[in-house]
């Protein structure tokens, strides 16, 4: 099974791969309103693979933000056997971005596997 709270970018894309190669979604959502916080051209992709999820984890919060994306980081931790994380191994742009969820799980013994092809860039 694969979690993911299916955020622009990496998320989605792990996301439709886990549904492609025949494996389950578990879509944990960091609030209510987390929709709204994506940007409109990632919302029809969230919109298709949170249909597609077999199991839906809605966390407390109204508002998306960074309380609510800690919580989701942390909850996905404690379901997870490993870390699967898309990163290219920089400081942390803020709380609860790749930096913090990978220091997270090393410090909760989770394997963690870390993509970042050669020559990939930020773009």
């Amino acid at each position: 099974m694969g979690l993911s709270c299916l955020a622009e970018g990496a998320d989605q894309i792990f996301a439709a791969e886990t549904i492609a190669a025949g494996g389950e979604l578990r879509a944990v959502l960091p609030a209510r309103r987390y929709r709204d916080s994506l940007p409109a051209a990632a919302r029809r992709t969230y919109d298709l693979l949170l249909g597609k999820a077999s199991q839906v984890v809605l966390l407390p919060f109204d508002e998306a933000g960074v309380p609510a994306y800690l919580a989701a980081a942390k909850a996905m931790l404690e379901a997870a056997d490993e870390l699967v994380a898309v990163w290219d191994g920089g400081p942390p742009a803020g709380p609860g971005g790749t930096a913090d969820v990978v220091a997270m799980a090393r410090r909760a013994g989770k394997p963690v596997r870390v993509i970042w092809p050669p020559g990939s860039m930020r773009a």
